[in-house]
Formats: structure tokens, C-alpha cells, sequence
């Protein structure tokens, strides 16, 4: 006899909630750093300028560890901070990420999501999203399409 409960925990067995879509946590923690860059956009080279970079990290699970956590906030925190001690009060265009490639703030974000992703796949843990906010109002966000894994 299927009841209720039965059909709860099928959903809960297969990470799938009643409507068909997986459950799915994210955690999210934000830091800043200082940097200069000079870009050639259209042609034309910008002059050397800086900004307070802010910088979002997404990191998702579809499972809960022990303790009811994606993970403790306190662990990426330090994560981002290492990557972001290497950016802060630098001129980005000499950085060796940087040798051939713009210091856009979209490969700032590729750039962080990689080396966030050194530790977060080791642990099972999935980026959802990179944010970096080079003003108030202007942000590019990097992501990996993760289907079908």
C-alpha cells in the first residue's frame, strides 16, 4: 500500500523532491580585494585604473554533510582568501594567470572559480558560481554547465 510517508521517502532516497527536480544547498561567502589592470577593449588600451573588487563564491551540494552543512563557511572562507591574497594590491596584467589573457573581471572569475575548484572537487562539492563586482553596479559571473554529472 503506497501512503505518504512511502512516497516522502522515495523522494528522500532518490535527492529528488515531489516535483521531480533535485534538492540542491548553496552557501555563499563574499570578500573584497584591491588591484589594478589596464584592458584594450575595442581596439583601444584603457588607462592603468583600479578597483575594490568584490567577490561572491557559490558552492553547492545536493547532500548535507553530518553536521547539516554544504560545508562550514569558515573553511571556504580561507579557501577564497589564499586565492585572493595572490590578486590583492597587484597590477593584475603581471600576474602569470594573466600573461596572455585579459584581466577582465570575467577571467577573474574563470581564475578563481579553477583554483576554488582545486579544493571543492576534492571534497565532493560542486562551484556553482563565481561573482566578481569590480563597482557597485557592474558584476560578471563564471559558472561550469555541470549537467549530466
Amino acid at each position: 500500500m503506497i501512503t505518504t510517508l512511502n512516497i516522502l521517502l522515495v523522494g528522500l532516497i532518490s535527492s529528488k523532491n515531489l516535483s521531480g527536480y533535485k534538492n540542491m544547498y548553496e552557501i555563499t561567502v563574499r570578500k573584497t580585494f584591491s588591484a589594478a589592470h589596464t584592458l584594450d577593449i575595442g581596439g583601444k588600451r584603457e588607462d592603468l585604473h583600479g578597483h575594490n573588487f568584490r567577490v561572491e563564491a557559490t558552492v553547492a551540494s545536493e547532500e548535507l554533510d553530518t553536521d547539516g552543512l554544504v560545508m562550514d563557511f569558515r573553511v571556504l572562507k580561507k579557501w577564497v582568501n589564499e586565492i585572493l591574497e595572490d590578486l590583492d594590491h597587484t597590477f593584475l596584467n603581471n600576474l602569470p594567470a594573466f600573461k596572455n589573457t585579459s584581466p577582465t573581471s570575467e577571467n577573474i572569475a574563470r581564475f578563481i572559480y579553477n583554483r576554488l575548484e582545486e579544493n571543492t572537487s576534492v571534497m565532493g562539492l560542486k562551484i556553482s558560481r563565481i561573482a566578481v563586482w569590480e563597482s557597485e553596479n557592474s558584476k560578471a559571473v563564471y559558472t561550469k554547465n555541470h549537467s549530466g554529472s
